[in-house]
């Protein structure tokens, strides 16, 4: 494949922090990429350029690790159920390990093992010791085989940490067993326990940190098994069951009541209610009928229908929200960066530590003193294994992500994100925004001797055949009403004025007032509802029948029934809200006084929009835009984070930080919420991740002996690291139960 391009990649064999820095080196190495990004809590990485996959994949090989590209959702299945085997050898490799260690453990406890020092005592000693080398080979093998890959690429991970801390406890406890001579009789105890215990811990951690991790992918999963396997399609006139790889483009599709669309579309033939809740958070499903689009992955819930398939493959609209929300998943926020690039040096740091743990001990410590030097450094080995440190992050940002994919919000990138919860000034567009973006029908208003359904098809009857948007917002609104337009005859359109004609034998004339009274028809009747209208931006037109006036239709491009309801949410939040647009000050004021706003600028072009926001920014304020149009794309470029609606241009969408697949006001209060809540999770699990450390490695070096007696057991040192990880993911998929403001308002 030539040119630029993203490449995703499913990494095995990594273990902390380290291996992600050492893993994106690798990557980074090889000739033609841009940039290349791990993700340690999902295990994958994504890398820009212009490369090839194989290129890749031999370098993270070379580094010590395994790769594989990933190509779509038949991987992800695959992926799924290989961790799942994965984690049942986790299992079995903790309970391996449990069934050695814990006999000992509790069987020194009660005293029940026999001394070292008695003769036949030796034997024992020496099966307990083959048992757990045999523990150790299969238990810790994966530990000792990554240990060993690191140390040949000049790195130390995790697995060092680990093979080490454990490796040390089994040779010395055999140098006990079978050169007691040469060890001081208060320093001869084995520690066979000690290492069978900590491998049973840490694979146990690693499962549960291993199910917690999937419980977070669940975004990704369920959005691939948004899209069905098989879809319907009509060739020579025979309909037949393929797969949906299988579809081509300018394909009939049937689509029956129940049945997902397989694959994006325009409706030619009959008419269903459509369940898009996936693509925009909205309970409600929408009325669609021909000529409408539908997209692969929403439900038919009603009628039947055919579509001409529009969109296949990875062109659809289901697969570029699963490749934005993996994208971003991968992603890492600037809060994120300072952990990577401690965790990076923390495994050689660590090393340094245990050593001179050891030294101080052997050479200052009490008797015995040999045995104090390897409690103490191989407790330092175990606690300070950085896995929740290399977690904080991609943990939260995978399940954040995937919370708002879930509510119709796609966020490019963790740096969006993380932006997004500074925002203090929010600036809507009007049109399409916090308006509908479709002139409608507000009012009608009828004389006496008239009805608005009479009024209305008269109306829509003489409009048929005009091109106006005032004649569409007239038609629409009659077909709502279940009025079809009658024939018209003598049809004729007075450009800037208005048009007339014949309808059943009546003439019916519609437009301004000036068409009206060059008839010789008076308005006086509704001029004061006119005027009224007019001074809040509202456009009427007279109808006229037989030469006398009959009424008046209020045309406007009617506010979104949540606008106002989600603008005071925002408020409420501590918020600021502008509102600019290029229509005339009038109907902007009438818009923003209906929804709550008082900062509005009208009149404005797009680069006035983006002059505007630039002067607000200049003042301290970070600014979220949100727009829907063509026009609104540069300002949403300039603002510090851009909403695109998901209803509006692709221009729009493709400038935007954040797109927002509804068309509702209260997502955009959502994201920052989601961001809010995600920015403090992260800090929640750094924090954790620093303090354990920074406690644990003093405590596990012996700092409180000194004053207490008191000195760390390895095994609990063990404990704590394996825990440490699963509190992070717990922590982390808090965010999938979080309750946003529109459902809890």
């Amino acid at each position: 494949m030539s040119g630029k391009h993203t490449i995703h990649l499913s990494i095995a064999g990594m273990s902390c922090a380290g291996c992600v820095a050492a893993v994106e080196k690798a990557l980074q190495g090889v000739p033609g990429v841009e940039s290349a990004s791990v993700n340690f809590a999902e295990h994958t990485a994504m890398v820009n350029g212009n490369v090839m996959a194989d290129a890749l994949v031999g370098a993270v090989v070379d580094a010590g690790y395994k790769a594989a590209e990933m190509l779509g959702p038949e991987d992800a299945a695959g992926r799924e159920t290989a961790e799942f085997a994965h984690y049942r050898d986790l299992l079995r490799r903790a309970a391996a390990a449990a069934l050695v260690g814990v006999p000992l453990m509790i069987g020194g406890w009660l005293g029940w093992l026999p001394v070292l020092a008695t003769a036949a005592v030796p034997w024992f000693w020496v099966v307990v010791g083959a048992a757990t080398l045999g523990v150790l080979v299969y238990s810790g093998g994966h530990f000792f085989s990554g240990a060993w890959a690191a140390l040949r690429k000049h790195n130390a991970s995790m697995d060092t940490l680990i093979a080490l801390g454990t490796g040390s406890a089994w040779l010395y406890s055999m140098a006990v067993v079978l050169l007691p001579a040469a060890i001081p009789s208060l320093a001869r105890h084995a520690y066979f326990e000690a290492a069978a215990v900590i491998l049973a811990l840490v694979n146990f951690g690693g499962a549960l940190e291993m199910r917690a991790r999937g419980r977070s992918s669940e975004a990704i999963r369920r959005l691939i098994g948004m899209q069905p396997a098989t879809a319907r399609v009509l060739r020579d006139g025979t309909e037949l069951d393929v797969p949906v790889e299988q579809v081509g483009l300018d394909e009939t599709v049937r689509v029956l009541p129940g049945e997902k669309l397989p694959v994006d579309g325009i409706i030619f033939d009959g008419h269903s209610t459509v369940d898009e809740s996936m693509l925009t958070g909205e309970p409600l499903p929408v009325e669609k009928g021909a000529g409408d689009r539908v997209v692969g992955g929403t439900l038919n819930t009603a009628g039947s229908f055919l579509m001409k398939s529009t969109h296949i493959g990875r062109d659809t609209v289901l697969a570029h929200i699963i490749d934005m929300v993996r994208t971003a998943q991968g992603s890492r926020p600037p809060v994120g960066r300072l952990a990577d690039r401690v965790a990076g040096v923390f495994v050689p740091a660590v090393l340094l530590i245990a050593i001179a743990t050891f030294l101080v001990w052997f050479n200052f410590g009490p008797e015995p003193r040999a045995g104090y030097s390897i409690v103490t450094a191989i407790t330092v080995l175990v606690i300070a294994c950085p896995c929740a440190l290399g977690l904080a992050t991609p943990i939260s940002i995978m399940v954040s992500i995937g919370k708002a994919a879930g509510q119709g919000i796609l966020i490019r990138n963790g740096e969006s994100l993380q932006r997004a919860r500074q925002v203090t000034t929010v600036v809507l567009d009007k049109t399409g925004t916090v308006t509908e973006g479709r002139p409608g029908v507000t009012a009608i208003t009828a004389l006496p001797g008239h009805d608005e359904a009479g009024l209305l098809a008269c109306a829509a009857s003489v409009e048929a055949g005009s091109e106006h948007a005032m004649a569409a917002a007239i038609l629409a609104a009659s077909r709502e009403r279940g009025i079809e337009p009658s024939r018209v005859e003598n049809f004729q359109a007075l450009a800037g004025k208005g048009v007339e004609g014949d309808v059943g034998g009546q003439r019916v004339m519609l437009g301004h007032a000036g068409l009206l009274q060059d008839r010789g028809v008076a308005v006086t009747p509704l001029q004061a509802a006119y005027d009224e209208q007019a001074a809040i931006g509202r456009s009427s037109v007279f109808v006229a029948v037989d030469g006398v006036l009959a009424g008046m239709l209020t045309v406007a491009d009617p506010v979104k029934p949540d606008s106002k309801s989600a603008i005071r949410r925002l408020q409420s939040r501590g918020l600021r809200v502008v509102m600019l647009t290029g229509d005339a000050r009038a109907t902007a004021e009438a818009v923003a006084a209906e929804v709550g706003i008082s900062d509005v600028l009208a009149g404005l072009l797009p680069d006035g929009k983006a002059e505007h926001v630039a002067a607000l920014q200049e003042r301290g304020e970070v600014v979220a835009m949100v727009g829907d149009g063509i026009n609104d794309a540069p300002v949403l470029a300039r603002a510090d984070v851009g909403f695109a609606l998901g209803s509006g241009t692709d221009v729009a969408i493709e400038s935007a930080d954040i797109t927002l697949m509804g068309s509702s006001l209260h997502a955009v209060a959502d994201a920052i919420e989601i961001s809010r809540a995600t920015v403090r999770n992260i800090w929640q699990n750094l924090f954790g991740a620093f303090v354990y450390n920074s406690l644990g490695i003093p405590v596990a070096a012996g700092v409180l002996f000194p004053f207490t007696g008191m000195l760390l057991n390895p095994m609990i040192a063990g404990a704590a690291m394996a825990l440490s990880s699963v509190t992070v993911v717990s922590n982390a998929n808090r965010l999938r139960r979080m309750r946003l403001g529109r459902e809890s308002d």
